[in-house]
């Protein structure tokens, strides 16, 4: 599948961004979390494209071939909201439907909730409200307890030595033992290492964390989500608690929640052909809304 890299500029940075698909079709743009990038979607590309979208995919700032700004002021997730508005215009779109996996769906549910006029549908799969979980880390033990790389990446210097040395093992690691077997081939992971090797990803990448936990940003007070949205979990992740999933779909006026029992964090992967069935189905307006009781 032939597919379309360019470099677009957004909110002072320069997002590498794939596409692919007519660029008369709905347009989905996808967001990938830690520690992937465009290429986390690979398994979704094809379906999507075929199913006659427009494929919008960026490395988002401060991995593989984005910028990565030094300072980790720069990755406050209410920047991360204003890099996909602006992808979203500078692509000269009105609307756009959005999709959003692990970190990559922290930014698509405060998008939703602070621009909801740029949106006709919003996905997530496995990544809480923010709101319900930032309740779940002063209340929920095992939460807490799943959370605790949060303070391992807070360590300037000494998590990129870690996470990088022999060629990184640590994260391979942390891939493979959190996923169904095969999720991630030796090749997938060759294109994850080429990623995180490009000059400064691995610390942009933990800016992410270290920008959030070290500057709380100020929800807007209304954190509701008004768009229709299509929440997909799967049940085994070894980061989240599934408990999180309908506490989030409480916050939506539009919603439905569909569970993967057998998948981990990596749902999009996991269960490729079940996800992509689902969010077309979304996408396309074909999907039986089921009330989230």
């Amino acid at each position: 599948m032939e597919l379309e890299h360019t470099t677009i500029k957004t909110n002072g940075v320069r997002l590498h961004v794939v596409q692919a698909g007519p660029k008369s079709g709905i347009p989905v743009v996808l967001l990938h979390g830690f520690p992937e990038f465009w290429f986390a979607w690979r398994k979704q590309i094809p379906a999507l494209v075929n199913a006659g979208c427009r494929v919008i995919i960026p490395d988002q700032r401060g991995y593989n071939l984005s910028d990565k700004p030094k300072d980790k002021k720069d990755y406050g997730v209410f920047t991360l909201v204003d890099d996909v508005l602006g992808l979203i215009k500078a692509l000269d779109y009105e609307k756009v439907n959005l999709v959003g996996h692990d970190w990559g769906g922290g930014v698509a549910w405060t998008f939703a909730m602070t621009h909801p006029e740029k949106l006709h549908k919003l996905a997530i799969l496995n990544s809480p409200h923010p709101a319900v979980y930032l309740k779940s880390l002063k209340r929920d033990p095992d939460q807490i307890r799943r959370s605790w790389y949060w303070l391992f990446f807070q360590l300037p210097g000494l998590a990129e030595r870690i996470l990088s040395a022999n060629d990184f093992r640590e994260l391979i690691r942390a891939l493979r033992n959190s996923a169904k077997k095969n999720t991630f081939s030796d090749a997938d992971l060759e294109k994850y290492k080429e990623a995180w090797s490009q000059p400064e990803a691995l610390t942009s990448m933990l800016n992410w964390y270290r920008a959030a936990f070290q500057s709380q940003p100020k929800m807007p007070e209304d954190m509701r989500v008004k768009v229709r949205t299509l929440m997909m979990w799967g049940m085994k992740d070894f980061a989240l608690t599934h408990r999180l999933a309908r506490p989030s779909m409480d916050y939506c006026d539009d919603r439905n929640l569909i569970l993967f029992p057998e998948s981990t964090h990596w749902v999009h992967l996991d269960a490729a052909d079940e996800v992509n069935h689902y969010l077309i189905d979304f996408l396309l307006d074909s999907i039986t809304k089921r009330a989230i009781k």
